[in-house]
This record gives C-alpha cells, sequence and structure tokens, in this order.
C-alpha cells in the first residue's frame, strides 16, 4: 500500500510542477518561498497535503487558484491516461479521489 502513495505522490508533484509552468521561474520561487513561510508547506511536503496546498493556492491566488487547480487535474489525468471531464459541482478534492479509485 506504502508504494501506490508513494506513485501518487510522485505523480502529483509532477503535476504540480508541469502546471506551475505557467508562471514565471521567479512567480514559482515566490510561490514555494510563501508556500512555505505563510502556510508551512514544503515543496517536499505538497503531494502528502493536497488539500492544504489548494487552501494555501486559494488563499495567495484567490478565484485565480481555479485555473492552477484544473491544469493539475488535467496533467494528472493525462498522465494516468484517464479523460478528463469537468464537473460543475466537483472540488479539487473529488478530482484527486477519482484519480486514486481509477488507478
Amino acid at each position: 500500500m506504502q508504494e501506490a502513495e508513494t506513485d501518487f505522490e510522485k505523480l502529483f508533484m509532477k503535476a504540480v510542477d508541469e502546471s506551475l509552468t505557467v508562471l514565471p521561474e521567479s512567480g514559482r520561487e515566490m510561490l514555494f518561498f510563501h508556500l512555505e513561510r505563510s502556510f508551512s508547506i514544503k515543496k517536499r511536503d505538497i503531494p502528502k497535503k493536497p488539500e492544504n496546498f489548494i487552501d494555501a493556492l486559494e488563499q495567495i491566488f484567490g478565484a485565480g487558484a481555479q485555473v492552477l487547480e484544473k491544469l493539475i487535474v488535467q496533467n494528472m489525468y493525462s498522465k494516468l491516461g484517464l479523460e478528463y471531464q469537468e464537473r460543475k459541482d466537483y472540488t479539487f478534492t473529488d478530482y484527486l479521489k477519482r484519480v486514486i479509485t481509477q488507478k
């Protein structure tokens, strides 16, 4: 069971890294600095605390965080060969649960 979690964490972090390339490198560096300073979330801990990460993104970017959340989900689905379908009633956590159950 532990190995599956590790695989998910690697996949999640890769999707986060790729999704954040929409920000300039200095913006990514500031984001990770702010996550660690203001929210006590180190980059390596992001896959272990995805809900905290998303909460922090929403506090930092406001409604704009939804763009990053959607990119992360789309990247994860793509990496797993799953078809992404946007659902109005789904939260980021709902998409994560769906990924975990379909792996």
